[in-house]
């Protein structure tokens, strides 16, 4: 079931196993898409070990992309490098019909991998600012590329069932919130087929590995980024009264910042103030000249994004006017995205569809989340979106959880390790359910 015995089964358990899955879904699927999805798996998987093991950070992904791109060139996409810096563009036109895009992030996370796997990432490397990090698929990017690989192939292998466009992007970046935006920049939706729709997965931490979630409206959030540098006088520790300490006044703040959320936002209004950072000084009895903060912003609409940056922006200032700063503090907006809309009717139809196949135990709408995620842009640029949210938890280690109350690990943790199989598997189905449903064979639909 988790990884270790999918790794160490014999051969005659994992046939067993992947017949059981098999004829599980395929009682539940009219189209019979199961069977398609076992016959590709192997490659699939074997694609996800290796990328598991060579993750790139953003905008670095060079190896990771011409491991897809060749993929692609393999199955007869015409394709295109270097979209939006390191991204890639596959494109398959099957006669006259829609133009259907599907996304999959190259990224990994600066993350030391910690699960103890027999294939867990050893990668080190430099970041952007020269500080030596590990690097990890630690937020699923590796499953969704491994799902969106087996995918591409499923839909080249048997065109009868499908009529249309597919453009199949592979995105940097997105870690940053950053590459959709360059590609768009790029030429994405001018130099290659402009979309009717856009789809996209993305693994769950917190549903068991098979559940496929949906959700019609906002699921994930605006998020902003903001850098903090809080002035003061510097001196001695031993005489507070020569100086402005800024580390007290960060303190004050941080405090301050949390009434935002408690006392000037509505409880029906979702919002986060996280100060993710705090830096300042240099030795215990020395007052530093400065203090840096860096603090992520959450919101779902414009007007409370609007209130928290500019309820920040007040705080910040005015606890520093009252602890006699000698400078204004610089506040600086550096990463921003928009919340993430899922397209209502492109969803009822999807999931209609999605719920039929799978069965109703086995598809969920489920809740918002306060995370935040730059497939936004394709919504942003005019085009109907739908990301939908694939299981990833060992059935028996959700179940553990839920009963003893233990966390799971999340996205972004060093020991976050997703269920790889189901997980892969469902993924597959459900993207190429949601392309035959958007490209049908035998007639011709736009939006």
């Amino acid at each position: 079931m988790g990884q270790y015995m999918n790794r160490h089964a014999s051969p005659p358990v994992l046939f067993a196993f992947a017949l059981l899955f098999a004829t599980n879904m395929s009682g539940q699927s009219k189209s019979g898409v199961a069977a398609e999805v076992v016959a590709v798996y192997p490659r699939s998987e074997a694609l996800y070990l290796d990328l598991h093991q060579h993750p790139e950070l953003s905008f670095h992904e060079v190896e990771t992309a011409a491991k897809l791109a060749n993929e692609l060139r393999q199955l007869g996409y015409e394709v295109t490098t270097g979209v939006g810096r390191t991204g890639i563009v596959g494109v398959m036109k099957n006669g006259a019909g829609p133009t259907v895009m599907l996304r999959t992030e190259l990224d990994a996370l600066p993350v030391t991998e910690n699960t103890g796997l027999p294939f867990a990432s050893t990668v080190r490397t430099k970041d952007d600012a020269g500080l030596e990090v590990g690097v990890a698929h630690a937020c699923g990017h590796d499953i969704h590329m491994a799902a969106w690989t087996g995918t591409a192939r499923i839909m080249a292998a048997d065109r009868a069932q499908w009529r249309g466009t597919l453009v199949l992007i592979g995105q940097p970046a997105e870690e940053l919130v950053s590459g959709a935006k360059a590609m768009i920049a790029d030429g994405l939706l001018t130099r290659f087929p402009r979309p009717d729709f856009a789809i996209a997965v993305h693994d769950d931490a917190r549903l068991p590995a098979g559940i496929v979630g949906y959700h019609a409206g906002p699921i994930l959030t605006n998020a902003d980024a903001l850098n903090i540098k809080i002035f003061g006088r510097g001196g001695h520790g031993a005489r507070p009264e020569a100086t402005v300490d800024p580390i007290v006044i960060a303190a004050r703040t941080v405090l301050a910042l949390q009434t935002i959320v408690s006392r000037e936002t509505s409880p029906f209004d979702p919002a986060v103030i996280t100060v993710g950072s705090i830096h300042g000084g240099t030795k215990h009895n020395i007052i530093p000249d400065e203090v840096q903060l860096q603090l992520t912003v959450r919101s779902f609409t414009q007007p409370v994004r609007e209130h928290l940056l500019s309820a920040i922006d007040r705080i910040v200032k005015a606890e520093a006017a009252a602890a006699g700063a000698p400078r204004e503090p610089l506040i600086e907006r550096v990463q921003a995205t928009q919340a993430l809309v899922n397209d209502s009717a492109l969803t009822r139809r999807v999931s209609a569809v999605l719920s039929r196949e799978f069965g109703p135990a086995r598809t969920k709408d489920v809740p918002p989340e306060m995370a935040s995620e730059d497939f936004a842009e394709f919504q942003l640029a005019g085009v109907p979106t739908l990301m939908l949210r694939i299981g990833a938890v060992e059935q028996n280690k959700y179940d553990a959880a839920m009963k003893s109350g233990t966390p799971l690990p999340s996205l972004h943790s060093s020991q976050f390790a997703p269920d790889r199989e189901p997980t892969i598997k469902a993924a597959m189905i459900t993207e190429v359910l949601a392309l035959r449903e958007l490209m049908p064979a035998g007639r011709t639909e736009g939006k």
